[in-house]
């Protein structure tokens, strides 16, 4: 299992126009992050391989400017498995296929 902390910087580009007055970081963009992650690990990113697939992702909670988030990775049969937290609240989860 790997574990990491990101913090949201409050002027992600990502904010921009999404959604003005309640900034909200779009799922794509904390996807990116967590596959950033994965691929950071060489043994998750030989799993993976060069073109990774999602199997699953499920966005629970709203990700705003300045969250603190622990990203959790667990090595699976099936590929990659990830959570994203802040604080004990899950905001996201899925799963990262394993390369065919």
């Amino acid at each position: 299992m790997h574990t990491l902390q990101w913090q949201v910087a409050h002027d992600h580009p990502a904010f921009a126009g999404h959604f003005p007055g309640q900034p909200l970081l779009p799922g794509a963009s904390l996807l990116a992050e967590v596959l950033e992650a994965v691929l950071d690990e060489p043994a998750l990113a030989a799993l993976v391989g060069a073109a990774p697939r999602i199997g699953a992702a499920k966005f629970l909670a709203p990700v705003r400017p300045g969250a603190q988030l622990t990203i959790t990775l667990d090595a699976t049969p099936r590929g990659v498995r990830f959570e994203v937290r802040e604080g004990e609240r899950l905001a996201a989860s899925g799963q990262f296929e394993v390369s065919a």
